[in-house]
């Protein structure tokens, strides 16, 4: 899932916006009633209507292809995950077993789903042992291989047993899929796995109409257990990126933009400017979120990308800084390792790799990689230095990013093809090993390090990126250990130990940190963000 520097749409720093990021109940009702009187004419009339390069796809939230920020609106997890913590959402109050295995969750008793069920323990254990029931697609989140059973204890209480202790299984639970709830009513046959007749959640926002690939209606839950969200309606609407989305917040057509995770882009920097200096929007960027990075197959044993010294090389040969100003006017800046230190258990030392061509030529040189007289490629074993880079078709910035990287690499002797494929394809690619290099990004602040890391084992995402290192098996075993010792100072060495091993062997090479970008009408205010790139709390949002 990577992108361009598109732009996520959030908020003005407003003193509600720490209140957003990690709302319990109150909290929730708290942001939702202050002057509300004065603003409730403000906002009659108005929407927001935001672009989108593809369609919210399927809405089921126990799949994967929908989209995050439309599934966000609709659907709510147990807990929350904020700056400041896990936080109550669903769940009021929960304990956990001195042996870390027993989670015991004492919900809410004032919500009801969009279609009138009621919320209560039976609705989440049919939920959570629907997303069981389809363990394979679910394996990149270690959680799912974890949960042994589910229990209702009393119609608001219930108990989660888990296999073996795992420190990360609040986080997981707080994503935005797949432990979120639907109506059992929506169930097909007692089951998710296959399709739902209905997307009613228990979130601030309603699904009320969806035509593919034209538009998506969200209405406000009025219902709301947090209290109804001040603007009434959001439409997705699905709009090419660039110069036609850039038209239509001209013209009114949409007003809110923001980077999708799907990784489209749409306006580029310069549009978003224009935007800006009319008067008519707001600009409002999040902290860094993640990482964008160029991924390498390790386990492909034909292609160069195979070796560390010419993983090395590429890093060495990739000048971040330029990319960072050039390409992203600075909206995102140079990021030198796979995870930025403000991410936990992140804050480790690490070789420095800067924009060195001399190293990079020396590191393929030692490695037998040769450039003959009168050749610009160098071979080895009479095999050219080549390798494919797939990148995300819908996103600019990627492109502009790739054929940069391709003119530098022509200095140290290495060809690099470019092809740009649907976002669908590059995962696939990704999924099935069928790729020297491909553009991604880290899960981001809610998620890092440990969902990234999970990922590093799993087939569906960066398996055939570690699996051919020499250390995998280290690596593999550390990764299983970290994620269950209740110890916190063993956690934070073993967290060292997996980072280091990744980045001595260059696998992931870093471009930039991205942050969430939105530009949104001037009179809205209440934007916030919360830690993840994937959603917005547009319940919070308000017209002046």
């Amino acid at each position: 899932m990577t992108r361009k520097i598109v732009f996520l749409l959030s908020a003005l720093l407003v003193s509600i916006v720490l209140l957003a990021g990690c709302s319990g109940g109150n909290d929730r009702n708290a942001g939702n009633t202050g002057n509300a009187a004065k603003k409730e004419a403000a906002n009659q009339g108005k929407e927001l209507v935001y672009a989108t390069a593809k369609d919210i796809n399927d809405m089921n939230p126990h799949l994967y292809p929908g989209s995050l920020p439309a599934q966000g609106m609709v659907y709510e997890s147990l807990v929350e995950n904020t700056e400041d913590g896990i936080k109550p959402l669903l769940a009021e109050s929960w304990t956990v077993s001195d042996d870390g295995k027993v989670y015991t969750f004492h919900l809410r008793k004032d919500v009801k789903f969009h279609d009138g069920e009621p919320f209560n323990a039976d609705a989440v254990k049919q939920n959570i042992e629907a997303v069981q029931r389809n363990a394979s697609k679910h394996a990149w989140i270690k959680l799912s291989t974890k949960i042994v059973s589910v229990s209702v204890l009393d119609e608001y209480t219930f108990e989660l047993v888990l296999s073996e202790p795992y420190y990360p299984a609040l986080l997981e639970l707080s994503m935005t899929r797949p432990y979120v709830f639907l109506s059992p009513k929506d169930f097909v046959n007692g089951e998710t796995k296959d399709g739902v007749s209905g997307h009613h959640g228990t979130g601030p926002y309603k699904l009320t109409e969806q035509k593919t690939d034209q538009y998506a209606t969200f209405e406000a839950n009025e219902n709301y257990w947090g209290g109804a969200p001040k603007v009434s309606k959001i439409t997705a609407k699905v709009l090419p990126a660039g110069e036609t989305t850039f038209l239509a917040l001209q013209k009114g057509e949409v007003n809110f933009i923001f980077t999708d995770d799907r990784g489209s882009d749409s306006i580029d920097v310069d549009a978003m400017n224009q935007l800006i200096d009319s008067g008519d929007f707001q600009l409002v960027r999040s902290k860094a979120m993640n990482t964008k990075m160029i991924v390498a197959n390790s386990s492909k044993s034909d292609s160069p990308a195979h070796e560390t010294a010419v993983r090395e090389a590429i890093w060495y040969s990739i000048d971040r800084e330029t990319i960072s100003k050039q390409i992203f006017n600075g909206t995102e800046t140079a990021a030198n390792t796979l995870f930025s230190s403000n991410v936990n258990y992140a804050n480790v030392e690490l070789k420095k790799r800067g924009f060195d061509l001399d190293t990079a030529k020396q590191l393929l040189e030692k490695a037998g990689w040769v450039l003959e007289s009168g050749s610009e490629i160098r071979t080895k074993d009479g095999k050219p230095l080549a390798m494919k880079l797939y990148y995300d078709v819908s996103s600019s910035s990627q492109k502009t990013e790739a054929e940069f990287i391709q003119s530098t690499l022509k200095k140290i002797g290495a060809q690099l093809e470019l092809f740009g494929e649907e976002s669908s394809s590059v995962a696939n690619r990704r999924a099935t090993g069928d790729y020297d290099l491909l553009f991604n990004q880290t899960w981001g602040l809610a998620y890092d390090p440990q969902s990234t890391i999970s990922a590093f084992t799993s087939e569906s995402s960066y398996y055939h990126t570690t699996s051919g290192i020499s250390q995998a098996d280290e690596l593999y075993k550390k990764i299983d250990e970290v994620m269950v010792t209740l110890d916190e100072e063993k956690r934070k060495s073993l967290y060292a130990d997996i980072l280091t091993i990744v980045h001595d062997e260059a696998v992931f090479i870093p471009l930039t940190n991205g942050s969430v970008t939105i530009v949104a009408p001037k009179d809205l205010q209440g934007i916030s963000f919360k830690q993840t790139q994937f959603e917005l709390p547009f319940e919070q949002m308000f017209f002046e």
